[in-house]
């Protein structure tokens, strides 16, 4: 039953946000519209990404841990782990804005950006010889000033919530995935090509992957949605 332990882990995470979807308050389900294609272009650049630092060596997959379906030297629990989890996360996302109407997280929206692009692009180029580290907090810095400059900070309070919200599952699913609860971690990182720094088992450049993941889904869901509703007012 091992090799059923990441395909389960994705079972897990969906299992609530999906039987929610229907609720009658958030109407998640209502949203798909603008959640689907969001999660269709950001997958194909972390799948890109992923694919490259698996052929690299960044990180590998322990066969005992998945079922052994692979699409392109990637485990099947990979490629839907970047349709699961965002998928989570913007039900998170959204399961605030409808408790907590009031973006009270806005204010620290512009000067996160003033301090987070240039802290992640230094140590980016810092650590180029680390390749997890640097495409990571790179990329990072690059989704971060690319929504601000869309978007400027209208979004980006409640994403900081969201964010911020999501890292106590985050921290327990990736660590069962990095070895936290296993003899063997699911995925295995080479740490030549990261800090070394964990949190528990987690690698800490993950909260910036993370951070890249969610808020590239957001960024695309909030402008196919933003879309719609100019549509919907130039019809009237």
């Amino acid at each position: 039953m091992e090799n059923y332990l990441y395909a389960g882990l994705l079972l897990f995470a969906i299992s609530y946000p999906l039987a929610q979807s229907f609720e009658h308050r958030i109407r998640y389900s209502s949203q798909w519209y603008a959640l689907f294609p969001a999660l269709l272009v950001s997958a194909l650049v972390f799948l890109v990404w992923d694919w490259w630092f698996t052929e690299v060596g960044v990180w590998e997959f322990n066969p005992r841990y998945v079922l052994g379906i692979f699409i392109f030297g990637l485990p099947l629990e990979e490629v839907l782990f970047f349709f699961v989890i965002p998928f989570a996360c913007v039900f998170i996302y959204e399961v605030l804005i409808y408790f907590f109407p009031k973006d009270f997280l806005q204010p620290l929206a512009k000067p996160l950006v003033y301090v987070m692009v240039p802290v992640l692009l230094g140590f980016g180029f810092l650590h180029l010889d680390k390749l997890y580290t640097s495409v990571n907090f790179l990329f990072g810095a690059a989704v971060l000033l690319i929504h601000f400059l869309v978007f400027g900070d209208r979004y980006l309070g409640r994403f900081l919530f969201a964010y911020a919200v999501h890292l106590m599952p985050f921290l327990l699913c990736n660590g069962i995935l990095t070895g936290g609860l296993t003899e063997e971690p699911v995925v295995i990182y080479n740490d030549a090509e990261n800090l070394g720094i964990r949190i528990w088992t987690v690698p800490v450049e993950d909260t910036i992957y993370s951070m890249s993941l969610f808020l590239l889904n957001i960024s695309l869901f909030e402008k196919i949605r933003s879309q719609k509703t100019i549509a919907k007012l130039g019809s009237l």
